[in-house]
């Protein structure tokens, strides 16, 4: 039997999406400070390009942005339209379909951001 400790509980419902595991609310509607802090960031921001587990596919993340949900959804929608390609914002990770490594270090270090391409 799973014991309903601290860190435990409702993480994700049908009903209402992800759930914020500090006030069991949907984090949209997230009523606490935890949903809301920013990842930690070293204040670089990290472009790779990886096609593990994506069929051979390439895609481009972006790692280490230090702003909130809806800003980086901005600014992946920004990226995405950029390089003319699809893409998602998912755990704080930005990833635009294809190998557009080059373009988004360009665009990222043209709005003033500190940028590093990660990987080889």
């Amino acid at each position: 039997m799973k014991s309903k400790s601290g860190s435990g509980g409702l993480v994700y419902s049908t009903e209402a999406g992800r759930m914020c595991p500090a006030c069991r609310q949907p984090v949209a509607e997230c009523t606490c400070k935890s949903a809301r802090t920013l990842p930690a960031s070293d204040g670089v921001v990290r472009v790779s390009r990886e096609t593990k587990g994506r069929g051979g596919k390439a895609v481009t993340l972006v790692k280490g942005v230090a702003l909130d949900e809806a800003g980086l959804s901005a600014l992946g929608k920004q990226l995405k339209a950029a390089c003319g390609s699809g893409g998602t914002v998912k755990d704080g990770v930005i990833e635009v379909q294809g190998d557009h490594c080059e373009r988004v270090v360009e665009l990222l270090k043209a709005q003033g951001r500190v940028v590093k391409r990660a990987g080889g």
